[in-house]
């Protein structure tokens, strides 16, 4: 998959499926699937390193990551997420943070929020460097809107949200994912927008969908979102095969003769 494989996506209206990954293991697994693309996405400082938010991300874990998910899926269409703050302290700044992301292996990158960085993405562009928006409920920015809550639930929020996602298709992003906003939001956006959405919580009729990989495997067993489908119950498979190796190891079961030297 390419950049322009998005729009002839949706021009064709061929639904497309994007996961996030994290490292090497899992990225060469996505690879292996028939998911579309991979998002290396901020959630990162949250689902690998433990932190509460994706604040803590900095663009130094971010490029590790990409450059992780690169060696592993050597062949997919990686998106990386610019952290907090990266993009929003001059052009120079967020010009060192996307090379940094291209060059640890990234196709694009994505970033929040639209106003105040037009010149940024603009430039971005420009560049030769593919941008990914994202609208709704915009993580990095939960202080500001007071927790994570839905968006676009009024009628002016509403056309706001439009209003902004027409602004990132006219800036030369490819694409744009809405998260947490109602369904008829995430439908009238799609329906506008020549670019193809990728919904997170925003309804079925989004040109595509985005999940964390963690979320959908059921390893989190404390994060259960109305949005989130587990497609497994990872936690207690894992557990299970854990205390079937203890229990192994403690009956002498393992290693069996044909594991030894």
């Amino acid at each position: 998959m390419n950049v322009l494989d998005f729009a002839k996506m949706k021009k064709k209206q061929i639904p497309i499926s994007m996961v996030t990954s994290y490292d090497s293991w899992s990225a060469a697994i996505v690879e292996s699937s028939d998911v579309d693309c991979i998002l290396v996405g901020d959630s990162l400082a949250m689902t690998m390193h433990g932190f509460g938010s994706t604040i803590p991300a900095t663009i130094e874990m971010m490029s590790m990551h990409v450059a992780a998910v690169r060696r592993g899926a050597p062949n997919a269409f990686v998106v990386g997420d610019l952290p907090f703050l990266s993009y929003r302290k001059g052009l120079a700044t967020a010009m060192d943070a996307v090379q940094s992301l291209m060059q640890a292996g990234a196709n694009a990158v994505k970033l929040e929020g639209v106003k105040g960085s037009e010149e940024i993405i603009s430039h971005i562009v420009d560049s030769g460097v593919p941008v990914m928006g994202h609208l709704g409920l915009i993580p990095q920015s939960v202080n500001g809107l007071g927790g994570y809550k839905v968006q676009g639930k009024t009628q002016s929020k509403e056309d706001i949200l439009l209003e902004e996602s027409l602004t990132l298709q006219k800036l030369g992003c490819f694409a744009v994912v809405l998260e947490c906003v109602p369904s008829a939001v995430g439908k009238r956006i799609s329906q506008e927008l020549t670019m193809p959405t990728i919904g997170i919580g925003a309804g079925c009729d989004c040109d595509g969908q985005v999940l964390v990989l963690q979320d959908l495997l059921g390893l989190n067993s404390d994060f259960k979102p109305k949005f989130v489908r587990k497609y497994m119950e990872g936690i207690s498979l894992i557990k299970e095969a854990l205390d079937s190796y203890d229990a192994d190891v403690k009956a002498k079961r393992f290693p069996s003769a044909e594991e030894e030297f």
